[in-house]
């Protein structure tokens, strides 16, 4: 089927038209709204749930089906040493300043942005690049930001320099610290919308925590990723894959942050579905078997070296080019760009409005080595949806220091291996006496320590003739001291028949509210005769509800057949959608083309007669005519995304009806 029909062929776009008709026909809507709603809070309604359900079943086709990839589903509380060790309780945060007046909270790089874009906005004006005037689109759209409420854009010029400085600011806000905002905020002279002075920007860390247990002892938090559930399950995944390296596991769950200043519907909200991939690589050879089949996949690319410079500019390039120009570190990194990048284009979104943007280093979440964002841009601008990064070692090597247990792989190689390594070598006389029970695993732990911390026993034992190293423990948390007499740090010649690494991970990571967002405007558009006719043009894989039954009227001699049909679409296993009520054909096709119904099959009294129907696609509203059973087929086909619409119309008499309205 042709979808090539999109909110390009309006003129401009309007938000608030495309608002009112996910509300009306209750795709979304806030949560608990008859008490006046929550922020960054919000429930599906049948059309949104379907929506959903469809997106997780593609997702899954395509990244877990196709790439035999391990799913699990963790629990959302989690403990704190777990987030801990992971980073996140000291790391996982926003900037925040306050109104000095209000008390209002604002998200630091956010006011920043606002401020300065709406500058840019008013310098256009002035020079004549924009409408003298806002259009009255511009006035009913939602602010994208919580700046541009009450942002007035009266005609401003900037200085030729200024406009420059503003322009390289903002291509590089996502990599400012908070001291840096602060002086940006000072220099730049940034008020809030009331045109208040803020506070200094302040570290906020965005989880939820709360108690586990009655006595509220156990510290817990809500999950803010599904990506610890997998990382900690490591040795047990790695086991039921009868430890084959490379493998890689997948998690779709809820996932929790406490936002800030949540707004903009589903772009940022405080409890949202996620999808998570984490692909297991030997760091020695990040290559991927997939990597031939894509490397001719063309990217939209925007490198960290192009926003530092202060440009904005996007690369298109072929994947394996960009790999093997190091604009992408690895093989399997854009290995997985490519697919996620076929992945958002098969669904829906417009390949002209997707680009992957690399993170400055000052950005880089604490756990990656290189990291790239699929944004989709959308009347807020971009938006980043997907996160791309390569995580290195750093999950698992934490969570094996903190625990004592192994996460990594043991390769057995072709032909020995003769090294020379630091090892500690324990007096296992004396060392018995000293430590009694706690001996064996004692000594245990020293033989499995990484040759790091094996030399930073022997430094510590060289300066103090005693040392005690943190994971020298027992079960209980005990820690034991070390002394000259109990260990020695020598290098001897080892020959080993086993390697053993801790796997680097590559982590696709995909907030699908945010995709489902910019996914209803990259299909939204408006019929050219009629601008409050509203259409989804959603890929018959992603349709609610795959086919409307549309008897011609209520007589019963249609009854028979549409109960058929019902009846048959369902073991087909084709959502559908029976509309005979009593307003004319035009206008059931309208209200069923909003919920981006793809396809109608019209009951007429002919039907009766000969078993034959009309089917409709909604796009261009052509409509065929053929016989029930031939006609479900079809629909099959084209559901299934194994035939166009194209390939239907040459197979079946076309028929001409006008829609009335």
């Amino acid at each position: 089927m042709s979808s090539s029909t999109t909110a390009t062929t309006d003129p401009v776009f309007n938000r608030e038209n495309l608002e009112n008709l996910l509300t009306r026909r209750f795709f979304v809507a806030p949560s608990f709204e008859i008490y006046g709603g929550t922020a960054g809070l919000f429930d599906f309604g049948p059309p949104g749930t379907a929506l959903l359900a469809n997106f997780t079943e593609q997702w899954r086709k395509h990244f877990v089906l196709e790439e035999d990839m391990l799913e699990v589903d963790s629990t959302i509380l989690t403990p704190y040493e777990v987030l801990k060790t992971s980073g996140h309780v000291d790391r996982f945060c926003d900037w925040m300043c306050k109104d000095t007046v209000t008390g209002d909270i604002y998200r630091a790089d956010h006011l920043v942005e606002n401020v300065l874009s709406a500058r840019l906005e008013a310098d256009q004006r002035a020079r004549g690049a924009a409408a003298a005037a806002p259009k009255p689109e511009d006035a009913k759209k939602a602010p994208a930001k919580k700046t541009k409420a009450k942002v007035e854009l009266v005609a401003a010029k900037l200085d030729d320099a200024v406009r420059v400085e503003y322009e390289e600011t903002l291509a590089k806000i996502d990599n400012y610290s908070g001291a840096e905002l602060g002086e940006l905020i000072r220099m730049h002279e940034i008020r809030t919308p009331e045109g208040n002075v803020v506070t200094e920007p302040v570290e906020f860390n965005l989880m939820f925590d709360t108690n586990v247990g009655p006595t509220g002892e156990v510290k817990g938090y809500l999950r803010p990723e599904t990506a610890q559930g997998q990382f900690v399950n490591f040795g047990k995944l790695l086991e039921y894959n009868n430890s084959r390296m490379p493998f890689a596991s997948a998690s779709i769950g809820k996932a929790f942050r406490n936002e800030i200043s949540p707004r903009n519907g589903l772009l940022r909200v405080r409890e949202f579905l996620m999808a998570e991939i984490e692909h297991y690589v030997d760091p020695a050879d990040k290559s991927h078997p997939g990597f031939e089949s894509h490397k001719d996949v063309i990217l939209n690319l925007l490198p960290a070296t192009t926003q530092l410079s202060g440009s904005t500019a996007i690369t298109k390039m072929a994947m394996g080019d960009a790999v093997a120009k190091g604009v992408i570190d690895n093989q399997t990194l854009g290995y997985f760009l490519a697919r996620v990048h076929l992945f958002l284009t098969k669904i829906g979104i417009r390949p002209d409005l997707l680009r992957f943007r690399q993170h400055m280093s000052n950005e880089m979440a604490h756990y990656a080595c290189d990291c790239w964002d699929a944004e989709l841009k959308n009347s807020y601008g971009w938006i980043e949806c997907v996160g791309c990064a390569d995580r290195s070692a750093f999950d698992l090597t934490r969570h094996s220091e903190r625990t004592g247990r192994k996460l990594c792989v043991r390769q057995a190689l072709p032909e020995p291996l003769v090294i020379e390594k630091w090892t500690p070598v324990v007096n296992k006389r004396a060392f018995g006496i000293a430590f009694k029970k706690a001996a064996k695993a004692l000594e245990a732990q020293l033989a499995a320590l990484p040759e790091a911390d094996v030399l930073a026993i022997k430094a510590s034992l060289a300066t103090s003739a005693t040392a005690t190293h943190p994971l020298v423990s027992t079960d209980d948390g005990a820690t034991y001291t070390l002394t000259n007499d109990l260990v020695k740090i020598e290098k001897i010649t080892v020959k080993e028949h086993v390697r053993e690494y801790v796997p680097n991970v590559i982590e696709p990571s995909f907030g699908i509210g945010r995709i489902l967002h910019s996914l209803f405007e990259h299909v939204f558009y408006t019929r050219p005769d009629d601008v409050n006719r509203g259409v989804l043009a959603f890929p018959p894989a992603m349709a609610p509800i795959k086919v409307l039954v549309v008897p011609l009227s209520a007589n019963a001699a249609f009854t028979p057949t549409v109960a058929l049909l019902r009846k048959d679409l369902r073991k087909l296993g084709l959502a559908a959608r029976v509309d005979d009520s009593g307003v004319s054909i035009g206008k059931r096709y309208a209200r069923n083309d909003e919920l981006g119904t793809p396809f109608a099959i019209t009951v007429d009294f002919q039907s009766a007669d000969d078993q034959t129907v009309t089917l409709r696609e909604r796009d261009s509203t052509a409509q065929v005519r053929g016989k029930i059973a031939d006609i479900l087929a079809a629909v099959a086909s084209l559901s299934e995304g194994t035939e166009t619409w194209a390939g239907v119309a040459k197979r079946f008499p076309a028929v001409t009806v006008a829609e009335d309205k």
